[in-house]
């Protein structure tokens, strides 16, 4: 018995000292930095874009990429995923502006060049000043929000507080904490985690064309959470799902022409 009970002692210690590491580390966990440096467009293989430095409201400095929109044509502003950084989308930055359709995206606090630390409430103050600036040079109905990924959280954000013309949530979640409680089934995830992005709580707020692009086989946010997001949402709506697409791939499935055609529509 007094072995069984220092098992137990060590078994439950084991357990507190993860959950205090899961805690403690939660923020490297959500937000993977990648050791990228500030990379200009032109350096980059993008020289049809601009970058422009925007102060947030909390004295940040933070990144954006804009390629202007041809005459009459929508501007898409763009929240990455989690992993990302501007120069690494270059190809897919190419993609959406080839026939004339502008851009705006964002290089959160942290990351490659932008200064400070990510949160879900920063993220949001930089999305906020990318917002600003896009409806300096545009009206609001020829903005596309475009989230990626986490970036859908920010995405579904701005729509709900921001007048935009369409919305378009690519490997969408309801939220952080759902996906994270689905990998974490043994932790108290809902209690623990700070940056929760809940669109599920959002989305009822968000009244435009909504557009929500999933692949099958999603590995790291399940086509289930899309799913469930997209019923919370309002008409005008349209889920696509990719047959076999994964969660970094969908252009090789027909992403860009399919998010295209429903801007045009």
């Amino acid at each position: 018995m007094i072995i069984l009970k220092w098992i137990l002692i060590i078994l439950a210690a084991g357990y507190l000292a993860g959950l205090a590491l899961l805690y403690l580390k939660q923020r490297d966990m959500l937000f993977p930095i990648p050791p990228v440096g500030r990379t200009a467009p032109d350096a980059a293989g993008f020289a049809e874009a601009e970058e422009h430095v925007l102060t947030t409201s909390d004295g940040e400095k933070v990144i954006v990429w804009h390629v202007p929109a041809k005459p009459g044509r929508p501007v898409v502003l763009f929240f990455p995923g989690n992993g990302d950084f501007l120069a690494g989308r270059v190809s897919r930055f190419k993609a959406i502006t080839a026939d004339g359709t502008g851009l705006v995206a964002l290089s959160y606090r942290g990351y490659a060049g932008s200064s400070g630390a990510p949160s879900e409430e920063g993220l949001l103050r930089d999305a906020r000043a990318a917002y600003a600036f896009t409806t300096a040079r545009y009206a609001a109905d020829r903005i596309v929000a475009w989230g990626f990924s986490l970036g859908t959280g920010v995405a579904v954000a701005v729509a709900s507080e921001q007048a935009v013309g369409k919305l378009i949530l690519e490997a969408p979640y309801t939220s952080t904490v759902d996906v994270a409680a689905s990998m974490f089934r043994f932790v108290p995830v809902r209690l623990l985690m700070r940056d929760q992005f809940r669109s599920d709580q959002r989305i009822a707020r968000v009244t435009v064309p909504l557009l929500v692009m999933h692949g099958t086989n999603d590995l790291a946010i399940s086509i289930g959470f899309g799913e469930r997001l997209f019923a919370l949402a309002h008409e005008p709506k349209q889920f696509v799902r990719f047959a076999g697409g994964g969660h970094e791939n969908l252009d090789a499935f027909g992403a860009i022409e399919t998010a295209r055609r429903f801007i045009a529509d």
